[in-house]
């Protein structure tokens, strides 16, 4: 049960077949969304539409992304593991925000590191995520564009917020074998959803949709 005794479980339902329409297909991330009740994440006020495919609002000039673009970035994120039939391993998330994709993903990944630059978000996302209790989730308070070598290799990275160029610590934090999904900026100010593969040969970069995050940035607020 949610605010005032609503049941949103209908609802995070029905957004779960709208992502399946959309082409979303892993089901993991399926079961996953389907788990995280999203409307834990935001304003009280904006409960009613957590389960519409839209971005809502978070503070700080901040929003929550749309779950299908979170479905879409998880799903691209953990092909590599679903095409070998593993489990996604340990995770870097770049800006937690709220801790909704935090969740998410605790739900998918063996491990997930998740780092929040502004202080008034991750705090936030700790109160939204304490009563879900996700032993293996640890929000960390700092520069994201510097990563978290303690944590490292990843075999997975993805980042909320997107900047002109990949951070060269993220490439060297990730895994042999390992992925990254962020946004990247485009010549012409766009930006786009953007995939990287580490490989023996080297990395392999690929541009995919046109998407609108939050701009990357540096320091701790």
């Amino acid at each position: 049960m949610g605010h005032g005794g609503v049941d949103f479980s209908r609802a995070r339902e029905r957004l779960v077949d709208l992502l399946a329409g959309q082409g979303i297909s892993d089901p993991v991330v399926l079961s996953a969304m389907r788990r995280v009740e999203r409307h834990r994440f935001v304003d009280s006020a904006l409960a009613t539409q957590a389960y519409e495919d839209t971005s809502l609002p978070i503070g700080l000039a901040q929003t929550i992304s749309k779950p299908g673009v979170v479905a879409r970035m998880l799903e691209l994120l953990r092909a590599p593991s679903a095409t070998l039939g593993q489990p996604l391993g340990r995770v870097l998330e770049i800006g937690t925000g709220c801790g909704y994709q935090a969740a998410v993903l605790s739900a998918m990944a063996t491990e997930v590191y998740s780092m929040e630059r502004l202080r008034g978000l991750h705090d936030k996302a700790r109160d939204n995520l304490r009563p879900f209790r996700l032993a293996n989730l640890h929000l960390l308070l700092g520069d994201g564009m510097v990563g978290y070598p303690k944590g490292a290799p990843y075999a997975a990275i993805i980042a909320a917020a997107g900047g002109e160029a990949l951070p060269a610590t993220w490439l060297d934090q990730l895994a042999m074998g390992g992925r990254l999904v962020a946004p990247v900026h485009q010549p012409g100010g766009r930006q786009a959803l953007t995939v990287v593969d580490k490989t023996p040969s080297g990395l392999v970069q690929r541009f995919l949709e046109p998407v609108l995050f939050v701009p990357l940035k540096s320091g701790v607020a």
